[in-house]
């Protein structure tokens, strides 16, 4: 119980986040006051995707950017509604309905929360690249095909997959065609994209939906569908849509929503502390500040939040310094909450749908891609692989696939690093003929690299094939890991040359490899036979000693010297 209070007093705000705050607070406040511009259309926009209304994108920003940015681990990081959680929530809300969007945001902040006390934290930085980078691809497409139907203005198709529900409105709107609806969607779409090139300080996001909005109502367009009434206000805290009966079946799709936010967040945060000097965020704290957002943002009718990386890229050029910026952006969009409503609610869901095609546009960094593509066929296998399980199944099912993938081509990759090679005996002061005798007799094989399971059965089949030798000498000084697997292969390979009368000598076991090969019983095989030894020119000599007394080597006397090997051993001669 100490050690959990503990931990989570190590979790809680601190003082210098408030001095850090008193810094320049005049600097934070305008940075949040842009963040809030630019996440403002956002918010909306992932909550109209997501299926529980505009209403739930801005209670997410409000309620989880708060909460985020005074329990999170970065000074930086803005959170909210984002496009990852976005393409999750989709098929949850089409098999669970709302209710049970909710509750998976509540349950997936319970498990945030317990990775943040377990400190797994550190542990997201082993994420490969190529599976990031498949998945934001897969990401951006996914969010563009979600917007297909706002964008056509046609009804949004009753099908789970992002690719088939996109289909079936292009279908609709061959049949019923909607020239204004597109019209928006693209004009908005292109104003931010040109805008972001002309001026990227400029938030060309609310200026376009503020356009588009006014083109809408002046002209009377009807074909242009609002968002629809906005209450004016958050709604009051309420657990009334946790049903208790349903939360096993909630659970597996509550940890898949955890492993998003958790991942997103850190993601963002790491981008953010790349971007500056000096802030370098905690990554535990982190959790423990999104689990807390995830666990209050569902009270209040939000959705599932995470760290936003667009949004928080803007804080970071705006100058933001502290928390008080994120926290300044959540109360910005709470004032617009509560003050402009009815002004937000005529917003032309063609023109948040426009908003959210841009956005997908600009997640896809081709330079990243290209490089990624160019660096190895496996890392283009593994980028192409994530975004296509994306599309086709979803994120969670992408990410675990690119990952196996990912780690099958590393054990690959490593296990081919393993060698066994014959290494020549060094002629040294031996005549020509002694020389000779010794090489027909003994054989010396240097292994080089892992030892372990997946190049194992390879090193048995090759010291296996070893033939019309009598003695065999393993140099084990390279080796650099092996497992138990390794050390099994090791002790039937000796167990086989034995069988054949072909004695078997080792050296340079490392102190690290003892305790395994010990563990299956392989030094049994060697040390009580003392044919374990320390440098290879001792094995050499305890060789070339052994075929003198089995009578296959004869050597006068006075040419008998000490046989050494051409390695880095060769210094190391006994005396």
């Amino acid at each position: 119980m100490r050690t959990a209070l503990r931990r989570l007093t190590e979790l809680l705000p601190r003082r210098d986040d408030l001095t850090q705050m008193r810094r320049d607070p005049r600097r934070d406040l305008l940075a949040g006051l842009t963040v809030a511009v630019v996440a403002l259309p956002l918010a909306l926009g992932f909550g109209v995707s997501s299926g529980l209304g505009a209403e739930a994108g801005l209670a997410t920003a409000v309620v989880a950017g708060a909460l985020a940015a005074v329990f999170g681990g970065s000074n930086l990081q803005v959170s909210g509604p984002t496009g990852a959680m976005t393409v999750v929530l989709v098929p949850i809300a089409h098999r669970y309905g709302p209710t049970g969007v909710l509750g998976v945001g509540l349950l997936a902040g319970l498990v945030i929360v317990a990775l943040a006390l377990a400190r797994a934290g550190k542990y997201m930085q082993y994420m490969p690249a190529p599976v990031v980078e498949g998945f934001t691809l897969g990401i951006a497409c996914v969010i563009g095909l979600q917007q297909v139907p706002n964008a056509l203005g046609v009804a949004k198709p009753d099908a789970e997959n992002t690719v088939v529900a996109a289909g079936q409105a292009l279908a609709e709107f061959a049949r019923h065609p909607n020239g204004t609806a597109v019209a928006l969607a693209v004009a908005v779409a292109a104003v931010m994209l040109a805008g972001a090139r002309w001026r990227p300080t400029v938030p060309f996001s609310i200026l376009a939906v503020i356009a588009a909005t006014a083109v809408a109502q002046a002209l009377h367009l009807d074909a242009a569908k609002p968002i629809g009434d906005l209450p004016s206000g958050l709604p009051a805290p309420s657990l009334s849509f946790l049903d208790l009966g349903a939360l096993g079946a909630l659970l597996p799709s509550a940890v898949a929503v955890a492993a998003l936010a958790a991942l997103e967040s850190l993601l963002s945060a790491s981008v953010a502390d790349g971007m500056t000097v000096g802030q370098k965020h905690d990554p535990d704290r982190e959790l423990f500040g999104q689990g807390l957002a995830n666990i209050a943002a569902p009270l209040f009718g939000g959705v599932p939040a995470t760290g936003a990386i667009a949004r928080t890229a803007v804080n970071v050029r705006s100058g933001a310094g502290s928390r008080l910026a994120a926290l300044t952006h959540a109360a910005i969009l709470a004032a617009i909450v509560f003050a402009a409503a009815p002004l937000v609610s005529r917003i032309p869901l063609a023109a948040l749908a426009g908003v959210l095609l841009a956005t997908a546009i600009r997640m896809v960094e081709v330079g990243s891609l290209r490089a990624m593509a160019r660096a190895t066929r496996s890392d283009a296998l593994i980028l192409v692989l994530t975004a296509v399980a994306t599309l086709a199944l979803d994120l969670v099912y992408a990410v675990v696939i690119g990952l196996a993938m990912a780690g099958a081509l590393a054990l690959r990759a490593v296990s081919g690093q393993a060698r066994l090679d014959q290494v020549p005996l060094d002629r040294g002061d031996h005549s020509a003929e002694e020389h000779a005798l010794l090489a027909e007799h003994i054989v010396a094989y240097r292994l080089d690299g892992p030892l372990f399971f997946a190049a194992a059965h390879r090193f048995l089949l090759e010291l296996s094939e070893v033939a019309d030798v009598r003695v065999v000498v393993l140099r084990m000084s390279r080796v650099t890991t092996m497992d138990a697997t390794g050390a099994l292969v090791l002790k039937d390979a000796v167990e086989k040359l034995n069988r054949r009368d072909i004695v078997v000598m080792a050296s340079g076991i490392r102190p690290g490899q003892r305790q395994v090969l010990d563990s299956v019983g392989a030094l049994d095989l060697l040390r009580p036979a003392g044919r374990e030894y320390t440098t290879t020119p001792e094995a050499i000599n305890a060789a070339r000693a052994h075929l003198e007394t089995a009578g296959f080597l004869t050597v006068v006397p006075a040419q008998k010297s000490h046989v050494t090997v051409t390695d880095e051993e060769t210094s190391r001669r006994p005396s």
